[in-house]
């Protein structure tokens, strides 16, 4: 079994630094990131499912081509593989990304794993 205090990890870095707490081949990856105030992740897609889970402070989340909801900590949320979404805070938040399964799908391009 592993534990984290995820808020207690230091992210110095905010969004330029995110902390990958487990990554298992096969399995899942946990990232934990820290977005400053008015900072985002921009529109963008992974090739596997991803949950967002909002662990402090409050975000802006939602499909890229839909409507964006404010989520503060405690929600969850999740986009199917290769869905795009955004991500930003206006006052700062720490969010917790998992990825599943790890890797996704043609997440190495062209490389062979």
């Amino acid at each position: 079994m592993q534990t984290w205090s995820l808020r207690e990890i230091e992210t110095p870095g905010g969004s330029r630094s995110p902390v990958v707490l487990f990554s298992g081949h096969g399995e899942a990856r946990a990232v934990l990131i820290a977005l400053d105030p008015g900072q985002e992740l921009g529109e963008h897609e992974v090739k596997e499912r991803a949950f967002v889970l909002v662990v402090d402070g409050s975000v802006r989340i939602g499909p890229a081509d839909g409507e964006a909801m404010d989520a503060g900590a405690g929600t969850l949320a999740t986009f199917a593989p290769q869905e795009r979404h955004v991500v930003s805070s206006e006052n700062g938040a720490l969010i917790l990304l998992l990825l599943a399964p790890w890797p996704g799908e043609g997440h190495y391009r062209g490389e062979q794993r």
